[in-house]
């Protein structure tokens, strides 16, 4: 089978979204399936969109690309977006309008998240050609080996990690931490290390900082610590709070985006009101929360074999997928004939009024 992932991928460190590409493309061609990242190839069975937005500095193709192939050069090639983004997340109020669009004549969708498929599916978005996979990262360095779990002997050390330094990624209770550290109590108790990049604006002052790490390095950092914490907010997946818990991180969440059902079953949920009390919580029933922990199901070999299943799927059923995009293709046609014959009808009939009136 030829998959066409839509999107390029750095090895340098980037984002969740980066990984999933180079994650799903490791996968498959390991599973001796070819990969390309274009629309060249006249032979692809599987055409993954990834990003369709117009400022996507990475995206390979969008839903236009998609239609035209599939209409003139392989028509039995099966399209599949992935969508891992909305305005909730970033506070814009063009990504969501953009996606569904984008979304029109693609043959089946996945989300990252049930809250995420929820969430366009109130939009308008059709939901019975699509499902949910969950996020996952790479197990070969996100793990519990080599992790020295908590003796509580020592200060607990909290961690948190994000690519993006967008203030939704939950600066504020970041911030509200380093606060908390300045207090003799909690400053004996725990230490706070923040990864990543963070806004130029923001001033730690009991936080230890450390600049965004690759794959590698960034694991090696996240078995330092015992307890990882996420605040972002309207998050459709998320990939950081998935690599602390495949290292053995207990995870303190917020209930919001999707965040949640990645994390309810391995951690506590906080509030802005709460945090001490949840922290402190944690700490004195570390014990449970690791038991839990060390069982985490995700990783990015579970997402992809999801990927994979799905592509086989749809391949072996893509007679009646060609049979139901020519019916869908022929409504959209005899809809645009009716609402111009309409518009048309409307049209003479107000001419036809005015000149009663004259």
């Amino acid at each position: 089978m030829k998959v066409c992932i839509g999107s390029e991928f750095t090895t340098n460190p980037y984002g969740g979204g980066n990984l999933f590409i180079k994650n799903l493309a490791e996968y498959l061609l390991k599973m001796d399936h070819s990969v390309v990242y274009d629309l060249k190839d006249i032979d692809i069975d599987i055409i993954l969109m990834i990003n369709p937005l117009k400022n996507s500095e990475k995206s390979t193709l969008n839903n236009y690309d998609i239609d035209f192939y599939q209409k003139f050069i392989n028509p039995e090639s099966i399209s599949v977006q992935r969508i891992n983004e909305c305005d909730e997340r970033k506070n814009t109020d063009y990504v969501n309008k953009a996606i569904i669009k984008s979304n029109k004549n693609i043959d089946y969708t996945v989300y990252v998240s049930k809250w995420l498929q929820e969430l366009y599916e109130k939009a308008g978005m059709q939901g019975q050609n699509s499902n949910v996979i969950l996020a996952g990262a790479n197990s070969e360095y996100f793990n519990i080996e080599g992790k020295n779990f908590w003796d509580k002997e020592r200060e607990i050390r909290l961690v948190t990690h994000h690519w993006s330094d967008n203030w939704m990624k939950g600066f504020k209770t970041y911030k509200n931490i380093d606060k908390l550290l300045s207090d003799e109590f909690w400053n004996n108790k725990i230490i706070f290390t923040y990864i990543g990049n963070y806004p130029k604006n923001i001033n730690f002052e009991n936080t230890k900082l450390i600049k965004p790490l690759g794959e590698k390095t960034l694991a090696q950092e996240l078995k330092r610590h015992d307890i990882y914490i996420t605040a972002s907010l309207n998050e459709p997946s998320g990939n950081h709070h998935i690599e602390a818990a495949q290292c053995g991180l207990p995870i303190l969440y917020v209930n919001s985006g999707g965040v949640t059902e990645y994390c309810q079953d391995y951690g506590l949920e906080f509030s802005e009101g709460n945090i001490a009390e949840k922290l402190e919580y944690l700490i004195n029933n570390y014990d449970l929360y690791k038991e839990k922990i060390i069982k985490y199901p995700l990783s990015a070999n579970a997402m992809s074999e999801e990927f994979l299943k799905l592509f086989k799927d749809l391949v072996e059923n893509k007679e009646q997928i060609i049979i139901n995009r020519k019916k869908v293709g022929f409504l959209i046609v005899l809809l645009n004939k009716l609402s111009s014959l309409v518009n048309k009808y409307i049209f003479n009939l107000k001419r036809a009024i005015i000149n009663l009136l004259r």
